[in-house]
């Protein structure tokens, strides 16, 4: 179902984005024995940088908070709950007049990423070694907002 938001926007950068009221998207991180990890989505090489990670996430609704659209989306694309995370941190990477809001947060449960429901956004969901993820073809999006998210899951107050 499209909404009035969902579509191609151009920012004051000049830039192409999906989600013409803004996109969001929900980093979960968990500590691990190796350090942190985060859960990221082997997005479906039929959408826009198909075959990259990200995180889950897209087009905000017209007047929707961006925690609210990112708690929508993981729901919607791997079937999450708002009860089985703790939300945290945001980062915003604004581009003027469009901003994408990265949202952080934590399992409230364990989350084996086995179980989560895909649908189809994605081909794949794994839980992946922050320190490796230069090993992998990210989303260039997520790519360029790494250094500033990076502190944030370092802080132990995250």
């Amino acid at each position: 179902m499209l909404h009035s938001t969902d579509g191609w926007t151009t920012c004051a950068l000049g830039h192409r984005h999906w989600g013409r009221a803004g996109a969001a998207g929900l980093l979960l991180h968990r500590d691990a024995d190796g350090g942190t990890e985060v859960l990221l989505q082997h997005r479906a090489q039929w959408s826009h940088h198909g075959g990259t990670w990200g995180t889950p996430g897209g087009a905000l609704h017209e007047g929707e908070a961006p925690h609210v659209g990112a708690l929508r989306e993981v729901q919607e694309e791997l079937g999450l709950r708002p009860e089985d995370l703790v939300l945290g941190a945001r980062s915003v990477d604004d581009h003027g007049g469009w901003a994408y809001t990265t949202v952080l947060a934590r399992p409230a449960r364990p989350i084996h990423a086995a179980d989560l429901r895909l649908d189809g956004e994605s081909d794949g969901v794994a839980w992946l070694p922050l320190a490796a993820l230069d090993e992998v073809e990210l989303h260039p999006g997520l790519a360029a907002s790494l250094s500033r998210l990076r502190p944030l899951l370092e802080d132990p107050a995250r």
